[in-house]
């Protein structure tokens, strides 16, 4: 038997649920793209993302993914030949500097592996080491959205500043933006990365670079940014056409106005606020299924270092699949692949899974993801410990008081 009919719930991490005002926003047939209300109407989202991502900056925007967010960033940071130096704490850091790589640039990746914090000492020492300044910029996620594990920026910024290197600092936002907390202008962050599809609740197909005026200046006479990529034009456009090299994502466009409205109307620190309770609920749960279960845990240890938007954990294997499968065509919640903790041919592959609580998402679909989930470890006898759901429950009771 199941018990999937009816709306199901997607709990993976990004593209995440989209709310029905979004959706409506977006249902309308295609407007002029030359005059009129879809013109206004792109001239407030400007304001509206530059306080989300906390910059008095310039903003860019790219018809693409996340990965054309990293291109663009790419293309303007850099000249073919320059050097990059990538802090990677998962699959997506490592991925980042793969792209540049392929786009002629010069990477040293730090690699502190899949579930631990980025070392800034050994950033430190790293970039002291550079005497001649070859390092262009630093590239870092701040949530990698594979492992979870959310970097400390303000402590990467004082690292950087403490080796007294004049390289840029470029940050991955993608998991991030309107899910944890961030401030680009206070926290000393020259380019910011991020897309539509998580926290800011819309359809794939949106990505966007701020970059500080440093940036712009220091950046100005690089070889790789294309007409397409390149940032200068998008962000001073004399024309509606120059914002996107041709024809605009029209119904992105209303629904990403629509999501802006939503943010705001909550208010970015209840925005954040309520990720961490909800991602709050969900460590407690996997807390009290580890206690009678040492195959079950999240991936990162120290809360202070994971991010709020998703959870990565271990199952053991083969039981984190058969969770996923179970929860999926049982029960209507679709969970998250533990991507990037072990190849998909590799059996260990199928010991790891991902919770998404990011966006358009409240109490009641987390909650009920949570026992979703405890529903399948009792039906597929996959041993944990008890009180789970009470604890999770105890969480949110916790932060609406």
């Amino acid at each position: 038997m199941s018990l999937a009919n009816g709306r199901p719930y997607l709990a993976i991490p990004g593209p995440s649920v989209i709310p029905d005002r979004v959706l409506r926003a977006m249902h309308r047939g295609s407007p002029n793209i030359y005059e009129g209300p879809l013109i206004e109407m792109v001239a407030s989202l400007w304001p509206d993302l530059r306080t989300l991502a906390g910059t008095t900056g310039h903003v860019a925007m790219y018809i693409g993914n996340g990965h054309a967010g990293w291109e663009a960033a790419n293309a303007n940071l850099y000249s073919r030949g320059d050097k990059a130096l990538v802090l990677a704490v998962g699959q997506f850091g490592l991925s980042w500097a793969n792209s540049a790589r392929a786009m002629g640039i010069e990477v040293e990746v730090l690699d502190f592996g899949k579930s631990s914090p980025a070392d800034m000492g050994r950033v430190e020492a790293a970039l002291r080491a550079d005497l001649r300044h070859e390092i262009k910029a630093v590239l870092t996620t701040h949530v990698d959205t594979a492992s979870t594990i959310k970097t400390d920026i303000p402590a990467l910024r004082a690292a950087m500043d403490a080796a007294g290197h004049p390289a840029l600092l470029a940050v991955d936002c993608i998991a991030s933006l309107g899910c944890d907390e961030f401030r680009m202008d206070d926290w000393g962050v020259d380019v910011m990365v991020a897309a539509c599809q998580k926290g800011l609740m819309t359809p794939p197909g949106l990505a966007f670079v701020w970059f500080s005026e440093a940036a712009r200046l220091r950046c100005d006479k690089g070889d790789l940014a294309t007409p397409y990529w390149a940032w200068g034009p998008r962000a001073e456009a004399e024309e509606f056409w120059q914002l996107w090299n041709g024809t605009a994502p029209t119904t992105h466009l209303y629904g990403l106005r629509e999501a802006l409205d939503m943010l705001r109307e909550e208010g970015l620190p209840q925005v954040w606020a309520r990720h961490r309770a909800l991602a709050g609920a969900v460590w407690a749960a996997f807390d009290c299924w580890s206690a009678g279960n040492p195959a079950i845990g999240m991936n990162v240890a120290d809360p202070a270092c994971r991010g709020t938007s998703v959870t990565a954990a271990r199952f053991g294997a083969p039981h984190a699949t058969r969770l996923r499968d179970w929860c999926e065509t049982k029960a209507g919640v679709t969970l998250g692949i533990g991507l990037g903790m072990a190849p998909s041919t590799d059996p260990a592959y199928h010991g790891y899974l991902r919770v998404g609580h990011m966006g358009h998402v409240n109490a009641h679909m987390t909650l009920g993801a949570l026992a979703v989930m405890e529903a399948g470890l009792a039906a597929l006898d996959i041993p944990h410990g008890p009180d789970a759901l009470s604890a999770a429950a105890g969480v949110v009771a916790r932060a609406l008081r």
